[in-house]
């Protein structure tokens, strides 16, 4: 079976992730190049895109230990979506956020709080890592409430710089229970 290729990094009662790898290039055309899961990039990716997104991430695994990760639904073996822990930039510092996208037919099912919740909890529990972000463009609202059902607050703002527009986002964060920063 394909789903049994890549290391499982993770698990969820309905899901698992995983590592990308060439042969997910079609599930992630699916994504990537649907305009209306891509409205908050204001674009859907061309086919060169794509690879490159796909060759980002491959190389996110080699030297970060970590990326965006098929998200995988236990019931088919279908990739339905990506997951993952990613460094990004929160105005001039380097933090790991926890970044998700799904194919539209999965939409409005709870994938997406599911696999954001547990990659929270590996961030917290496997690699150590005290505080994670949500950074979410602010047109984005379906995305900004994955973040708060995963425990996030709005943190602070800022603004990318992508595809030659300017983009407010809003950056959530979640802290490690028992850390320092830690306010519950």
């Amino acid at each position: 079976m394909k789903q049994m290729k890549n290391k499982i990094i993770l698990e969820s009662e309905r899901l698992y992730l995983r590592e990308m790898d060439h042969g997910d290039i079609e599930a992630l055309c699916e994504i990537l190049q649907d305009e209306e899961v891509m409205y908050a990039y204001e674009h859907a990716f061309s086919d060169e895109e794509v690879r490159q997104w796909l060759e980002k991430q491959l190389t996110r695994y080699k030297n970060d230990g970590f990326g965006l990760w098929a998200v995988i639904l236990k019931a088919t073996g279908s990739m339905i979506g990506q997951c993952g822990l990613t460094l990004q930039d929160c105005n001039g510092r380097s933090v790991v956020e926890v970044g998700y996208l799904f194919a539209k037919k999965y939409w409005h099912n709870g994938y997406a709080t599911e696999a954001a919740s547990a990659c929270k909890e590996y961030a917290f529990n496997v690699l150590g890592i005290d505080e994670v972000y949500s950074i979410i463009r602010d047109n984005n609202e379906p995305s900004m409430n994955v973040a708060k059902r995963n425990g996030m607050l709005p943190k602070e703002k800022l603004v990318k710089y992508y595809y030659g527009m300017y983009m407010p986002h809003t950056a959530f964060s979640a802290f490690r229970k028992n850390t320092k920063s830690d306010k519950t």
